[in-house]
């Protein structure tokens, strides 16, 4: 863990792996633009889970990427390929810079992350998603590939606390390692039907 000069705790921790998932992602084809199918198995998430944003997060060097992205109202700031809009405007955009939210913690840890309640800790608490958001619970887990590299996650989180428990962490485990399995048959020239 690093610290900034102003002396707080650090938010996002150190990425080594980042310049090689960039390379893997774009040998893929993933992380440049949104994909209806990948909005889709977002969308099936919140579903599962009863939370109300669900995601499919691709992590370079520097910025997360929503390939997948459902919310609350549906509706995402962003367009598909071809400029067919993705969604009204004022929902969450398909950007993040790398020190928002709780991706690149499950990224650099190379496991699942459950908060219940963000608040509970002081690392997580002062995230800028729980200010401009209103983030207050997250269910994450990675999307490592056949490669051992971790591409980016599946992830929920709500805007209340949320007792997640066993079920949910193995829930979100088995629905990454779904999308992996996808994901390996779109490469091996199989479209994943996500």
């Amino acid at each position: 863990m690093t610290y900034r000069p102003a002396g707080h705790l650090r938010l996002t921790p150190v990425d080594e792996e980042a310049p090689r998932r960039a390379q893997r992602l774009r040998r893929l084809g993933l992380g440049e633009r949104p994909d209806p199918e990948f909005d889709a198995f977002a969308q099936r998430l919140t579903q599962v889970t009863q939370a109300p944003y669900g995601m499919v997060n691709f992590i370079d060097e520097h910025r997360q990427f929503f390939a997948g992205l459902h919310t609350p109202t549906g509706t995402f700031t962003g367009t598909y390929p071809g400029g067919r809009s993705a969604g009204a405007e004022g929902g969450l955009p398909r950007f993040l810079a790398r020190d928002h939210g709780y991706c690149p913690h499950v990224v650099v840890r190379r496991k699942a992350l459950v908060l219940e309640d963000v608040c509970d800790y002081p690392r997580f608490a002062g995230n800028p998603v729980v200010d401009e958001i209103g983030i207050r619970s997250y269910l994450g887990a990675p999307l490592i590939d056949r490669t051992g590299t971790v591409l980016g996650t599946v992830c929920v989180a709500d805007t209340r606390p949320r007792p997640w428990g066993r079920a949910g962490l193995d829930t979100i485990k088995a629905m990454a390692a779904e999308l992996v399995d996808k994901i390996h048959r779109y490469e091996d020239g199989t479209p994943p039907a996500v």
